[in-house]
């Protein structure tokens, strides 16, 4: 299997069947974004711990394959995290997706790693982003 029909397995994967979906009815907070360009929505919930561990997370909505499956994949990621390294994570992915060159990948970044193609799809970047925009807005919001 290529790395072209690996990233379309996993995207379709989390597309389908979203990992950590639903609601978080003991969340700490939570927001909700969307991309008015092309109606996607999400919205990210947290419950942190006060040791600003991310002690769970779950999000819900609709929208393309892409920001679904990217909200699916950083759901894996940051649970369990501290709310500073998920912060940090956030940073890698969006420069993994924007920035002018690629930055280095810290270990353990895994199937994330599969989204760096869609960089390649400027107009695509908003989706790619969108649930880590509102888990990003979701920390600040908590930490007031």
């Amino acid at each position: 299997m290529n790395l072209d029909e690996l990233y379309q397995t996993v995207i379709l994967d989390h597309a389908q069947r979203p990992r950590n979906y639903g609601e978080l009815p003991q969340a700490t907070v939570f927001v909700q974004g969307d991309n008015p360009t092309c109606g996607d929505e999400v919205t990210v919930y947290l419950k942190i711990s006060p040791d600003q561990k991310i002690e769970d997370i779950k999000f819900k909505g609709a929208g393309c394959a892409i920001s679904q499956a990217s909200t699916s994949l950083m759901t894996l990621k940051v649970k369990g995290k501290t709310c500073a390294e998920a912060l940090a994570l956030n940073d890698v992915f969006h420069d993994m997706l924007a920035a002018p060159e690629v930055p280095p990948l810290p270990p353990g970044f895994g199937d994330l790693k599969l989204l760096e193609g869609v960089r390649k799809f400027p107009q695509r970047v908003k989706c790619a982003t969108l649930g880590w925009n509102a888990m990003k807005q979701a920390i600040l919001e908590a930490r007031g």
